[in-house]
């Protein structure tokens, strides 16, 4: 199977050399030829535009920055979709816009071709080792012909649904991870500010609830099932710690702006009558109410998930 491959950054290039590594013929382009001087010393084919990578394959990766590099390459006068053959399979490896991503896929198979949103996460050092989770969007057949060809640069393939729901998936992973990170450098510059030592503090820290439990996997105890009664923590007991910890930021003279807007969801919650003695995480209700969404899932469903992979 002849496999095309567009940007060879960080990420780029550490797939496409696992491709070569698992006997995948490529051709490769980037904006820089010497991007893929490596590739093309192990054999690999150079085509000048995406639409020449197209037209000489039978799948097709991109792994570019974002949307307005992925929109030419895939609709420029000598994109991907000007060159595509019936049959293609084109993943998009890329951290991308659901609007574009469905566009996208809109066009390719106009031409008898599969489009597919296969956003990556790993980091560099997953990329390179192959321990990468690709989530995929797209036509569920499709993936299954072609998943083998996925497995060669990453161990955690997994079909999300139709297109455009691995991009949401993507998003939904980073902008929780960016916010987490956020809240953390507020928390460690007040502990450190409060007279601890910054690895001192990382240590203990990594020890306690939160700490030894993933951070996706909470969500599955009350907020996926919408149980929060018995209470695993109750909202009154939260509204105090977080009411002492901002206290102490004040005292200390540290902004904590995220830590603030935290409060003021737990005092919106304490104003609901009979939340005080549910569990901490109802606060997130709210939220499901602003966004006019409800969630409950099948608590086996829920605890099928954690045993597939060994979660506690």
């Amino acid at each position: 199977m002849k496999v095309g491959f567009i940007g060879l950054g960080t990420m780029g290039a550490f797939i496409a050399a696992n491709l070569q590594k698992a006997g995948h013929d490529l051709v490769i382009h980037d904006v820089r030829r010497d991007a893929g001087a490596n590739r093309l010393a192990a054999g690999a084919v150079w085509a000048d535009t995406p639409r020449a990578v197209a037209e000489q394959s039978d799948i097709v990766f991109t792994s570019l920055p974002g949307p307005k590099e992925v929109e030419p390459v895939m609709f420029g006068a000598d994109g991907i979709i000007a060159g595509v053959k019936p049959g293609t399979a084109v993943f998009d490896l890329s951290t991308n816009s659901q609007a574009l991503v469905r566009r996208f896929a809109e066009a390719l198979a106009d031409k008898g071709a599969y489009g597919f949103d296969a956003p990556v996460s790993g980091g560099p050092k997953g990329a390179e080792t192959g321990r990468l989770a690709i989530w995929v969007g797209g036509d569920r057949t499709a993936y299954d012909r072609f998943k083998p060809v996925l497995d060669a640069f990453g161990d955690q393939a997994r079909y999300i649904g139709p297109v455009g729901t691995a991009t949401v998936a993507k998003l939904v992973h980073n902008m929780a991870g960016y916010a987490i990170q956020t809240a953390m450098a507020e928390v460690f510059s007040m502990g450190v500010k409060a007279g601890m030592d910054p690895l001192e503090l990382w240590e203990s820290v990594r020890q306690g609830a939160l700490g030894r439990k993933r951070t996706f996997d909470r969500l599955g105890d009350q907020f996926l099932v919408d149980h929060y009664d018995p209470p695993s923590f109750a909202l009154k007991l939260a509204h105090k710690d977080i009411s002492l910890a901002v206290g102490l930021g004040r005292e200390l003279g540290v902004p904590m702006r995220l830590c603030n807007l935290v409060l003021e969801d737990f005092n919106e919650a304490l104003n609901h009558p009979g939340w005080d003695s549910l569990d901490s995480r109802v606060p997130m209700k709210m939220q499901l109410d602003r966004a006019g969404v409800a969630i409950k899932c099948d608590p086996k469903a829920v605890q099928a998930v954690l045993d597939a992979d060994g979660a506690t």
